[in-house]
């Protein structure tokens, strides 16, 4: 009897455990169906983002399950087929435009923004304070003086040869460690800067200045050497390997932001962050190439929930407060706003300063710096 019993037994468990997989599928699989695909091409640097099961929850709030995939800003603008792509998003509002104009969109949304800084170390930063480049903002962060910067540069300057300099004595020149300006977004933000600084404090308009200033400030990139193609490699270099590999790397702010708010140990109590002066702001555009692409444009642009976890992961967004207050709990030294932002050159002329650049790397030729 006690056998039989135990075998109904056994039988009305496993029933009982079918039905509910059963239940579980047709739920799950009509919640799957329902919801509505779209699909976009995006900087690699929003991937997290986008594959955050919470940001997923959000959009399927809304019937959208949506998918990326991820290309260079310069590559999507130029060289990615966009027909299969529902919307394109790239970090760079010079690509965003390019590709409006190109694909006929009428409208774009601009949700997330980062200013593009300088991670380094405080004893790199009190070196390059002792040598005029570095000051404290007055409210609470420090800037590079750009200007400053690319005289050193101009002279050839080796860390060894900065004066009172015993913390970081390396024989090598003092440079920033960027991304490969053929490539990356990052690299071209960093070439804007420059290029404004070099162009006498204004805004490359013509092909002209365009040629001049890559001439003047392609050192900093050609000078280098080897260079990533994505932003994340030289910015894990710095977080793991220190400063005699990577004194001063050029990130999005957001890189930065978001490992101090997540609070995972890697930002350590000997890291900085600058912002150089000036600096710009990277222009997270997403241009919508249909109406579900306008959709997730809207959503990333007024959902209150998509906008908290951007600011999560280090975006500042349209509505600063859930940005403001993670600074605020963490205590970071991140300003509520910046104000010496200057704005990119349009695509055309940005991409002839990048082409200028990219036929001395072909020829192994390397222009001396000038002031």
């Amino acid at each position: 009897m006690r056998r039989w019993i135990g075998v109904g037994l056994a039988l009305l468990l496993g029933a009982a455990v079918v039905a509910a997989i059963v239940a579980g599928n047709r739920d799950g699989g009509a919640g799957t169906r329902d919801l509505t695909l779209v699909r976009g091409v995006i900087g690699s640097e929003k991937k997290p983002f986008f594959d955050d099961p919470r940001v997923r929850a959000a959009f399927a709030a809304h019937g959208l399950r949506v998918e990326v995939d991820t290309a260079g800003s310069r590559q999507i603008a130029t060289s990615v087929n966009l027909g299969k792509y529902g919307f394109a998003f790239p970090s760079s509002a010079p690509a965003a435009e390019k590709i409006r104009r190109d694909r006929g969109a009428t409208r774009t949304f601009a949700p997330f923004s980062s200013p593009m800084a300088i991670a380094t170390f405080t004893p790199i930063a009190d070196v390059l304070g002792q040598a005029g480049v570095v000051r404290d903002s007055g409210q609470g962060y420090q800037v590079l003086d750009i200007q400053k910067y690319l005289d050193l540069v101009a002279k050839g300057t080796r860390w060894d040869k900065l004066p009172g300099n015993t913390a970081y004595p390396a024989r090598k020149r003092v440079l920033l460690t960027t991304t490969d300006i053929r490539t990356s977004n990052s690299a071209a933000m960093y070439l804007s800067i420059a290029g404004y600084v070099a162009n006498g404090d204004d805004v490359v308009t013509s092909d002209e200045q365009g040629a001049r200033v890559a001439r003047a400030v392609a050192p900093l990139f050609l000078d280098q050497g080897y260079s990533e193609t994505s932003t994340e490699a030289p910015f894990e270099d710095y977080l793991s390997l220190g400063m005699g590999k990577t004194p001063m790397v050029m990130i999005y702010e957001a890189q930065y932001a978001s490992r101090l708010f997540a609070g995972d140990g890697s930002i350590r109590p000997d890291m900085r962050l600058l912002y150089p002066s000036p600096t710009v702001l990277s222009k997270h555009t997403l241009v919508p190439l249909g109406e579900r692409g306008t959709e997730v444009g809207r959503l990333l642009q007024e959902d209150p929930e998509l906008g908290r976890l951007a600011a999560l992961y280090g975006f500042r967004t349209a509505a600063p407060r859930a940005f403001d207050d993670l600074v605020a709990k963490v205590k970071a030294p991140l300003p509520p706003g910046l104000v010496d932002v200057v704005e990119p050159p349009d695509h055309e002329r940005l991409e002839g300063m990048i082409s200028a650049v990219e036929t001395l790397y072909r020829s192994g030729a390397v222009p001396s710096p000038t002031p």
